[in-house]
């Protein structure tokens, strides 16, 4: 029985078959629709077939998720529902040694034409030539990007690559919205800096960094937080807003004011070896908050600094900012629009889920009662600093500590770490229970002791002092600034991270 199947044809083969990324055929096997489908596309033949009739060589051919070679080959049966994909052999990367250099574009006449209009430089038609053999940017899609603004809330993770792809791509302007100095442990992932960078304002070396890429690229710091006060102001000027942030208060925030505003909000996220993207646009689509209409509890879902990132995956996700952005200031290709595109670095395995828009979204909705920027800490459960001091907890300064740990009857001390962070560093003498094992091992603990918990800075232990207060036990304090604290003011043999 014949069956309709959708054949996915590659980039290079789509002038083909009159740019169409998806060709359907009728078909009973495999053989049958490839057929079928140079019939309709004449010029098609010789790029799958050889003069003997044989696909060649260089084309793999699948069928759903599975090699042809695997299965019968051209004898596969088709059935409703299945997909056939056409692999390609794809040249990339730069040209050998031996490669003749490209020749150097004649000069196109002033940088604006008499019509007003702004052209190309020589100098910018070599730079981007890439980008203009693209159908899909030319020489008008650089022109866009060169007139675009864009800005970027947050220079950490998933704002330094997608500034540096950006700054690259010429954007015209590119906006920073960030207030922290470069670390050392920064450089792990935040590949606008090096170690030369170390205790100086992000803004600062991330000016240097990508206009020392791309002169053409004005970078225009805001080195403050964004906040409910300033967010419109900030946001108005820009035609795309990139997400980098960390923490829900200011992702909440940027989600709002773009909407408010009407512009894209291009979204990322990361955390471990897991990561998310999408763009949100209340224009057309959903918004962050018809994806998650609130935060989650306080200290349920773990920052980066607490749980770690793989160095590399903010690379990829703030990568899939930049090309989003690209194609939003372009007008190329199909944007994130109504998916989350969900990637497991240690599977290496994209998944894609439908979003859509939430009827009775508060911001977006037809229904929306809220009409302008609220208090985001407030509603997202957190202080504005998020690292101040909880009120009301007891706690207890590392001088303190050790003084009392070198006395007769010493406190019990707790760790609420992971074990991967008790292996970098502890304070001697200290007991390892992970925050969220905590419940379940109180037995371990003793109401009769007094009870000293740290983390890395204060916020684990914080939740923990809390819990066991509730518990009924009395005699619990937190570590004023955690084993950074600890190092910093009693061992400086302890590392920190």
């Amino acid at each position: 029985m014949m069956a309709t199947v959708p054949v996915r044809i590659p980039t290079p083969l789509r002038s083909f078959v009159g740019g169409a990324a998806v060709a359907e055929v009728e078909a009973t096997t495999l053989g049958g629709a490839l057929r079928a489908l140079v019939a309709r596309h004449g010029a098609l033949e010789k790029h799958l077939y050889s003069a003997d009739g044989t696909l060649r060589n260089f084309v793999n051919v699948y069928v759903n998720d599975e090699d042809m070679r695997q299965l019968d080959g051209p004898a596969t049966p088709l059935r409703a529902g299945d997909t056939v994909t056409i692999v390609p052999a794809i040249a990339g990367g730069s040209p050998g040694p031996s490669a003749a250099a490209p020749a150097r574009p004649a000069a196109v006449g002033p940088a604006v034409g008499g019509d007003g209009e702004p052209r190309l430089t020589p100098d910018q038609l070599r730079r981007y030539s890439r980008h203009l053999l693209l159908p899909e940017i030319g020489v008008e899609g650089q022109k866009k990007l060169r007139a675009a603004k864009v800005l970027l809330v947050g220079a950490g993770g998933l704002g330094a690559p997608a500034a540096l792809y950006l700054a690259a791509a010429g954007v015209g302007e590119l906006g920073l919205v960030d207030f922290d100095v470069v670390e050392a442990s920064n450089l792990q992932r935040q590949v606008l800096f090096s170690t030369a960078d170390i205790g100086r304002p992000k803004l600062d070396a991330a000016r240097d960094r990508l206009t020392g890429l791309n002169p053409d690229v004005v970078v225009r710091p805001f080195p403050h937080r964004l906040t409910g006060d300033n967010a419109l102001e900030v946001l108005r000027p820009y035609d795309v807003v990139v997400d980098g942030t960390d923490n829900f208060p200011t992702r909440y925030l940027v989600n709002d004011a773009s909407v408010l505003l009407g512009k894209p909000n291009v979204y990322g996220s990361i955390y471990r070896f897991e990561g998310q993207a999408s763009v949100f646009d209340a224009r057309r689509g959903p918004c962050y908050r018809c994806l998650y209409p609130e935060p989650p509890p306080p200290g349920l879902v773990p920052s980066c600094a607490e749980g770690g990132v793989l160095g590399v995956l903010p690379g990829l996700i703030g990568t899939l900012q930049a090309i989003e952005t690209v194609k939003l200031l372009t007008g190329a290709g199909e944007p994130l629009y109504g998916r989350l595109l969900l990637f497991d670095a240690l599977a290496m395995r994209f998944r894609e889920l439908r979003l859509q828009k939430n009827p009775d979204c508060v911001l977006c909705g037809p229904h929306a009662t809220q009409h302008g920027l609220i208090d985001y800490p407030a509603f997202c459960g957190v202080g504005a600093e998020p690292e101040a001091p909880a009120a009301g907890l007891p706690t207890i300064s590392p001088t303190e500590l050790a003084a009392r740990l070198a006395a007769d009857d010493p406190p019990f001390v707790l760790d609420v770490r992971e074990p991967n962070e008790w292996e970098i560093g502890r304070i001697p003498g200290a007991t390892l229970i992970p925050l969220g094992e905590l419940p379940n091992r109180l037995t371990e603990l003793t109401r009769a002791r007094e009870v000293v918990v740290y983390c890395r800075t204060g916020g684990r232990s914080r939740r923990a002092v809390q819990l066991l207060l509730d518990l009924g036990f009395t005699r619990v304090e937190n570590l004023e600034g955690g084993l950074h604290a600890w190092s910093d003011q009693v061992d400086p043999r302890i590392p920190k991270y």
